[in-house]
């Protein structure tokens, strides 16, 4: 509506896409009720608000803050970056016929028990494992899923990579990018390059205190070499990167190219596991 002004307007958009206004309206009122359900769960006497996906960077979270995230699996992974206190999260699939609810995986008739039981502080919990990005300048990043280094269009990003444990301790290379995954983000992105490459590599589970990098199509060429292409991060180790590209180069996490950060030439940056977890409600204890 926001976007054709009337309903007919919006109806017949849809349907050049093969796509029927009535399904549509039909997930958008059931989002609404878990919604409010949702809402209904929470006792009267507690301080509580509302936010939306993109309000997130600019909200503050307290410490003593419990965080009921409505929506699919990604929103989960885009709320976790911004909680720095180990704030516990329950994650509410409002349509497990749509999304998977890997890490939105209670149904909304679960709220008003573990919201109850976050007031007694009686959760299951588990600890996730999050990846973070230092540069040089002080600037940093937080992930669930997985960090992306390269550039920002289809050009070959290059840079120089120095890996922990690797014989070849630094070497300039020129490819499609560098993807650091968690154990949570191992059933997606570094799923499929681990697919590509045999199937045979370790990914770490979404608890292990270690992560893992791989480069993309690195390309071999008198300045460029090859040799260091995957290997793990352990809790107190880093991945190191000095940027050769221009104004293209940038830093995301989780797919989330608007929330980067600009790598140009000369920039470096230290890839490693985060002190932070995320703290994904799993059910309730006691």
């Amino acid at each position: 509506m926001a976007r054709h002004g009337t309903r007919e307007q919006a109806r017949f958009h849809l349907a050049q896409r093969d796509v029927r206004l009535e399904e549509v309206e039909a997930r958008h009122h059931r989002f609404e009720a878990v919604q409010a359900e949702v809402a209904r769960a929470i006792p009267l006497s507690f301080r509580r608000t509302r936010i939306v996906r993109d309000d997130l960077a600019r909200f503050v979270f307290e410490p003593s803050d419990v965080v009921v995230a409505i929506g699919q699996d990604g929103l989960v992974a885009n709320v976790a970056k911004y909680l720095l206190e180990g704030q516990p999260v329950i994650g509410i699939n409002p349509d497990p016929a749509q999304n998977a609810g890997v890490l939105a995986g209670h149904v909304p008739e679960r709220a008003e028990e573990l919201v109850q039981r976050a007031a007694e502080q009686r959760l299951a919990i588990e600890a996730r494992t999050m990846v973070e990005v230092r540069l040089d300048d002080g600037q940093r990043l937080l992930a669930l899923n997985e960090l992306f280094v390269g550039h920002r269009s289809h050009q070959s990003a290059r840079y120089v990579l120095s890996a922990p444990g690797s014989e070849a301790k630094r070497e300039h290379q020129s490819s499609s990018g560098i993807v650091v995954a968690t154990g949570t983000g191992a059933t997606g992105w570094a799923r499929s390059i681990v697919r590509e490459r045999g199937g045979e590599h370790a990914l770490p589970s979404p608890v292990d205190p270690w992560i893992a990098f791989f480069v993309r199509e690195a390309f071999p060429s008198p300045a460029t070499g090859t040799s260091i292409t995957e290997g793990r991060i352990a809790k107190d180790a880093c991945l190191s990167v000095r940027s050769e590209m221009g104004d293209g180069g940038v830093v995301f996490g989780d797919g989330i190219e608007e929330d980067r950060l600009a790598f140009g030439w000369g920039t470096g940056a230290r890839i490693g596991v985060a002190k932070e977890r995320l703290h994904l409600v799993i059910g309730a204890a006691g």
